[in-house]
């Protein structure tokens, strides 16, 4: 597992050993990005959140491609000590904030997010409650994006929100939706 693009471009991530994380794939990190780049055409400035952040892979590779800053939020521990380890790996902690939660918890960002990564564990059923938690005013900016990867359950599209693309890569699905203005 590497960053694909970016500062970083290159750099591999560390993983926790066993069965407990499953890393978004590079490929479907790769079709995910692709579709942000064609409808955001920079990250530049944006400030993204990575919730159930895992190694922390989709945030860093908002962060290499110039998001000016992550929140992430973990609560397994294994995870939580290799997200650090890649955070300082890359030199990446004044440009993030890493919460140590479960997301039914966690409070809202310093400032609401251009860009919500949202990648609960298959078949726990946790995408909808975290969409009903974070789909607001106080973590979506207005026009903002979430993205929500399943292994192919489609969750409800909460109201004041519209699908602007989903895409299946192997196991994964990833349903790209947009704040209505």
């Amino acid at each position: 597992m590497r960053i694909i693009a970016g500062e970083w471009r290159g750099r591999p991530l560390a993983a926790p050993e066993g069965q407990g994380t499953r890393p978004t794939s590079d490929r479907a990190r790769e079709g995910l990005f692709s579709m942000l780049q064609s409808r955001l055409g920079t990250f530049d400035g944006l400030h993204v959140a990575d919730l159930f952040a895992g190694t922390g892979a989709l945030g860093l590779e908002a962060l290499s491609r110039g998001a000016a800053h992550c929140t992430f939020v973990e609560k397994e521990r294994a995870a939580l000590d290799v997200l650090k380890q890649n955070v300082a790996r890359f030199g990446a902690e004044s440009r993030t904030d890493i919460r140590a939660q479960a997301i039914e918890y966690v409070p809202p960002p310093a400032r609401p997010c251009d860009m919500i990564f949202l990648d609960p564990p298959y078949a726990a059923g946790l995408a909808e409650m975290a969409l009903a938690r974070i789909c607001n005013a106080a973590w979506v900016a207005p026009a903002g994006r979430v993205s929500i990867e399943t292994s192919g359950e489609r969750p409800n599209v909460p109201s004041g929100f519209a699908v602007e693309a989903e895409r299946r890569f192997g196991k994964a699905y990833i349903l790209l939706i947009r704040k209505k203005d």
